[in-house]
């Protein structure tokens, strides 16, 4: 099976969703070509930096702008045509990459990638199956677009949505977001810890996504001097201002048992020594916490989809949200003396999560292949 992702390195879910799948097609047909493009980065490196900089500045240092863009963007046709126009543009490079490379199938897993193919694919450039895997829990117009065979979202209820807006049943799947088969498994947790070097008592998981984004610092520094009887471990992505910074707050600090730990792909892993994570909802984490029935408590969300996801945990009883004016000490008393309320949200994380998204979009990925062949002969 010659398989074409087609991302976008804005964050690390756009890839991450990719490398899932790619995962599942390796090991049902080992001789598989697979290849994941950064799509911006092949087509135009220039328009790549200026895009992805820009994305990467904004959201650091004025998320509340990148918010109003985000706001705009749903509802201002002018900015969904003005990026489909430069998409159009841009699809050329991707018609050779296509052709150069012959795939029976090309999933996107970024909606720039998706108005590129579905270009292509209106003006009968490209035959082949294309696939859209949206990695948030909430609809974008910008993923909203013609000719493409299949849509894959993180659940139901955005299923529902997109057919009320007019697409077929028959091309939107709620498979959910696809995760690593990494967080199928499950280390004993008692192992974990004891690996660490940690007790066996309340662990805290603090997240700020790939890049370390968010208030990271703020509640790593509260946990230090909460009260409760509890340990941390904190990832920082690939932010080693950040890493630098926390492990400096642990030096100066004796109050609590911590671990920092820089870029990572074990993940999974350190989510199953831990009682709760702490993080902000960008769409993997989000989906990645929920197939290990972890309690979320929401930090910092970037405006735009990020605050959509947030609202769709929340609304759904699987998170609790820390303000800039909560104490996490509080919030964590609520929860730890409500065992209703701490099993409500195991139990909804269980509800929500999609643990064989990978598999069932694979399976759905052999139909249209075989369908696609069937036509063409």
């Amino acid at each position: 099976m010659n398989v074409l992702f087609l991302s976008v390195a804005i964050g690390g879910g756009h890839n991450k969703a990719a490398e899932a799948i790619r995962e599942v097609v390796m090991q049902r047909y080992p001789g598989s070509n697979c290849a994941i493009i950064d799509t911006l980065k092949y087509v135009n490196p220039v328009i790549d930096k200026i895009i992805v900089g820009s994305y990467l500045s904004t959201v650091k240092k004025t998320p509340a702008i990148y918010g109003k863009l985000y706001e705009l963007s749903e509802s201002a046709d002018n900015l969904n045509d003005f990026s489909m126009t430069v998409n159009k543009l841009l699809s050329y490079r991707i018609h050779s990459l296509i052709n150069e490379f012959n795939p029976d199938i090309v999933v996107c897993t970024h909606p720039f990638a998706l108005q590129m193919m579905s270009n292509l694919k209106s003006k009968k450039k490209v035959t082949v199956p294309v696939i859209a895997v949206l990695t948030d829990f909430v609809l974008h117009p910008l993923w909203l677009r013609d000719c493409i065979d299949a849509y894959i979202v993180a659940h139901e209820f955005m299923r529902h949505q997109m057919i009320e807006k007019g697409f077929s049943p028959d091309i939107v799947h709620s498979f959910g977001i696809p995760v690593s088969r990494n967080f199928l498994e499950r280390t004993d947790r008692k192992q974990v810890l004891r690996e660490l070097g940690l007790d066996d008592k309340l662990t805290i998981l603090i997240m700020g996504g790939s890049l370390g984004f968010g208030g990271v610092r703020k509640v790593f520094r509260s946990l230090l001097n909460s009260k409760s009887d509890l340990q941390i471990i904190a990832l920082s992505g690939s932010n080693e201002k950040l890493r630098e910074k926390l492990e400096q707050y642990a030096r100066e600090s004796h109050n609590k048992k911590v671990r920092v730990v820089g870029y990572t792909d074990r993940v999974s892993y350190y989510m199953d020594a831990s009682d709760f994570i702490v993080t902000k909802t960008g769409g993997m984490t989000v989906a990645e916490s929920l197939v290990k029935k972890l309690p979320i408590l929401i930090i910092s969300p970037i405006p735009g989809q990020e605050e959509g996801n947030a609202n769709f945990l929340l609304n759904n009883g699987a998170a609790v949200r820390i303000t800039s004016s909560d104490s996490i000490d509080s919030v964590l008393y609520q929860l730890l003396h409500n065992p209703l309320r701490l099993k409500q949200m195991k139990e909804m994380a269980e509800f929500l999560a999609k643990p064989n998204a990978a598999f069932d979009i694979l399976n759905l990925m052999e139909k249209l292949i075989t369908k696609s062949k069937q036509e063409c002969s």
